[in-house]
């Protein structure tokens, strides 16, 4: 495995968000991060990236400490996409796209054939080719979203961190879009809200509650009954049909106070 956290803690205005989590993310698989708002995906993902620096324990890449890599070095390997990406320059989607081959170019560098052949490639794959000339704020939420998926595969990276890769889009490019990040050459890890397609896609899950790690594991493991009860305070109904992947049926919530029994 080449990214994991030991003992991450992180707090804002003295809150903890996360708590001595640790984790050992698969290589070469997709790892769904999960856990209801407020559970720490984000920020957990966010100090998996270098984007932040734990306030305790450690982040290691290739089991060095990601906080002392150099920051080229870093950017060859980790390519990130956040949930919401605003800019105010003027740019093109190749443009945008581009930026993700930037850490494989020299300082002062343009871009060659070989960086335009796969920012072409990519928005294909992503299914927005014949947009590149297309400028960024003409584009809509979902089509902004698959052109910053494009940037990060760009950047040919071998780790891909993505928080909340499916927003704004419709559940034909959520489906397209994970196929694709599934099928990838890269160690990729995904914070998401639908459960269902975490279950079908994801190869590991690592469960949050409160800032801490509850479970690990295949999702037939993490995505129980009890688990989800527990911690998104659901009844759910869960099936799991012969060498297949668990499947999700909402009941109803436990109102606070209700007798669970």
């Amino acid at each position: 495995m080449s990214l994991s956290a030991h003992d991450v803690a992180w707090s804002a205005d003295g809150r903890p968000i996360l708590d001595g989590v640790t984790v050992a993310i698969p290589a070469g698989g997709l790892t769904g991060l999960i856990g209801p708002n407020g559970s720490g995906k984000s920020t957990l993902l966010r100090l998996l990236a270098g984007l932040l620096r734990p306030r305790g324990g450690l982040v290691l890449l290739d089991g060095r400490d990601l906080d002392g890599l150099p920051r080229r070095a870093v950017s060859r390997r980790l390519a990130v996409v956040a949930q919401e990406v605003n800019t105010e320059v003027e740019m093109t989607v190749l443009d945008v796209v581009l930026l993700g081959r930037i850490p494989h170019r020299g300082p002062l560098a343009g871009p060659g054939d070989a960086d335009l052949a796969q920012a072409r490639r990519v928005l294909a794959s992503c299914g927005m080719a014949g947009l590149e000339r297309r400028r960024w704020s003409t584009l809509s939420g979902g089509e902004r979203q698959r052109v910053n998926i494009a940037r990060a595969l760009a950047q040919e990276p071998s780790e891909l961190l993505l928080d909340e890769p499916t927003n704004h889009l419709d559940i034909t490019h959520q489906l397209a879009l994970l196929t694709m990040v599934a099928s990838i050459p890269a160690t990729v890890v995904a914070a998401l809200h639908d459960l269902n397609l975490a279950a079908q896609y994801c190869d590991h899950l690592l469960l949050l509650e409160s800032g801490r790690l509850i479970a690990a594991g295949p999702p037939e493991h993490v995505l129980t009954e009890e688990w989800i009860e527990r911690v998104y305070r659901v009844r759910t109904e869960i099936t799991v049909p012969a060498a297949g992947r668990p499947h999700l049926r909402f009941l109803a919530p436990l109102l606070d106070g209700a007798n669970d029994s």
